[in-house]
């Protein structure tokens, strides 16, 4: 079943003659459960792909559907809401708050949603990324890949749907790199979790069960592995 279809994208910069155009007419659909990466170099359009996906920009044109929810057509207030909810996000830079112990911040969305986090899923979570002798820690005791962990956790502590990953491994050396993506292929094996990879390594990419491809803002390649 389809999580993620986008139909004729395009996302267009500036006007006339100094116009940008970022993506031009993408076509993708990501089935729920997939692990996919999208590759491609530094302009061909992945970043922006990834915000319009995670409604925190809106195309030009065409139509964007994640988990059946049009998120174009989201104002600035729903398009936060769908995505404390529905999508987690991690970047290469990990944005935790430096005043709040580990387990605080991977509590943060939920408790802003006014909810309480589910103890199996933390402790879940937690095992899985190594971090449960680390949560009453701050975030400057932590090295960078430990950070980088609990920046995940925090992006799945609500379940979402989908899960975008920027550049995660692009302030981390090769082991911590290597690492991280180990761990986000268990979250897609033994959470099921839905994850769409942005990286411009192929090499982190290849380890993904599906890679895609984007060049000039088009998709020039689209292969699953195996």
């Amino acid at each position: 079943m389809a999580l993620l279809q986008c139909s004729g994208l395009q996302k267009i910069y500036g006007r006339g003659d100094t116009a940008v155009r970022a993506l031009d007419g993408v076509d993708l659909t990501v089935e729920r459960g997939e692990f996919a990466a999208i590759v491609g170099a530094s302009g061909s359009g992945k970043s922006t792909l990834l915000h319009i996906l995670a409604s925190v920009d809106r195309p030009t044109a065409g139509t964007v559907l994640v988990d059946g929810v049009d998120v174009g057509g989201l104002d600035a207030t729903r398009a936060a809401l769908f995505r404390r909810r529905k999508v987690g996000l991690v970047y290469q830079f990990f944005n935790l708050i430096p005043t709040l112990t580990v387990e605080q911040n991977i509590a943060m969305p939920l408790l802003l949603d006014k909810r309480r986090p589910d103890p199996e899923l933390l402790r879940r979570l937690t095992s899985t990324l190594g971090l449960q002798d680390k949560l009453g820690a701050l975030p400057g005791q932590l090295s960078g890949g430990q950070q980088q962990r609990a920046a995940i956790a925090r992006a799945l502590c609500y379940r979402p749907a989908l899960l975008l990953a920027d550049e995660p491994t692009g302030n981390l050396d090769r082991r911590n790199s290597a690492e991280i993506l180990d761990l986000l292929r268990r979250c897609h094996r033994d959470l099921g979790q839905t994850i769409l990879l942005v990286t411009h390594d192929e090499r982190l990419a290849a380890q993904a069960d599906r890679v895609i491809t984007l060049s000039d803002g088009r998709i020039v390649s689209d292969r699953r592995r195996g």
